[in-house]
């Protein structure tokens, strides 16, 4: 497939603000909501300041709070199912990775001494993750707040696209939730930031699609360095690569794809993939 031109300059911005409009979340929802409800204090700086703490500890922080939102929003919509609890959404495989927890738990604690009870992590997930990129990309983008925390959270519940999954088995996941194959490509920008470790794409080195060869398509000096980070038959260490291999634009993923570039087996095959 070629994607398509508008695709290619869509910022990470975009990406956040799709992930909040898209039908994933609950209640009458609107841009400072609020505001006038804690006196004085306002929750979305308490919010940012707290982010901005871990941040400076950890810029990898940006990832998995862009992470966690999604795989938060995914299942029942932005309702912070994921946060915690026995059997939960929290527990179920593909959330066992995730980090950030402790950033909205900061969070919570943070708005809940100057307004107590009334924000719920529903909206700190989706304030922190903009705060994050924020901080990363140097512009800030306005969001919906008015959530409501959600009261079913069950591991079984959790159908969540893996890394390793191809476009058309990934596409029915994000049409089921009313999304298109377009926005399944916004959303996959979110693939500028993090790492990808090399349990997750030593097959598409060594044994693409169980061919015993390697992925054919990628661009060959990529596969090389990957390679070398990544050699075969490595099971004591499970090193991890970057997903963004180009440290100069920030939103780098559409151009790296379409290069042949893509980290992830997903991210490969989709520069080739017919999506209409």
């Amino acid at each position: 497939m070629k994607v398509r031109r508008a695709v290619v300059t869509l910022s990470l911005i975009e990406l956040i603000i799709a992930i909040n409009l898209a039908r994933l979340s609950n209640g009458e929802l609107q841009v400072g909501f609020y505001r006038g409800k804690c006196g004085f204090a306002d929750v979305e700086i308490t919010v940012a300041s707290v982010v901005t703490t871990w941040f400076l500890r950890d810029p990898t922080i940006v990832a998995a709070l862009i992470r966690l939102q999604f795989h938060d929003c995914f299942v029942n919509g932005c309702d912070a199912s994921i946060i915690d609890g026995c059997f939960s959404e929290k527990t179920a495989a593909p959330n066992l990775s995730l980090r950030g927890y402790d950033v909205i738990d900061d969070a919570k604690a943070a708005v809940d001494r100057v307004c107590p009870g009334v924000v719920p992590c529903a909206d700190l997930i989706i304030i922190a993750a903009r705060d994050a990129v924020f901080l990363s990309v140097g512009e800030r983008y306005e969001v919906q707040t008015g959530r409501r925390d959600g009261l079913i959270s069950l591991a079984q519940n959790v159908l969540i696209p893996g890394p390793s999954i191809s476009v058309s088995q990934a596409i029915p996941f994000f049409v089921n939730k009313g999304l298109s194959p377009i926005d399944m490509v916004v959303l996959l920008g979110a693939h500028s930031v993090g790492v990808a470790h090399c349990s997750i794409i030593r097959d598409s080195l060594y044994n693409f699609r169980n061919t015993g060869m390697p992925d054919l398509t990628m661009e060959p000096f990529l596969a090389d360095q990957l390679r070398f980070r990544c050699p075969p038959n490595t099971t004591t260490v499970d090193s991890t690569v970057n997903l963004d291999q180009n440290p100069f634009p920030f939103l780098d993923y559409y151009m790296q794809i379409l290069s042949n570039r893509g980290i992830l087996p997903i991210d490969q095959e989709l520069a080739m993939h017919p999506l209409s």
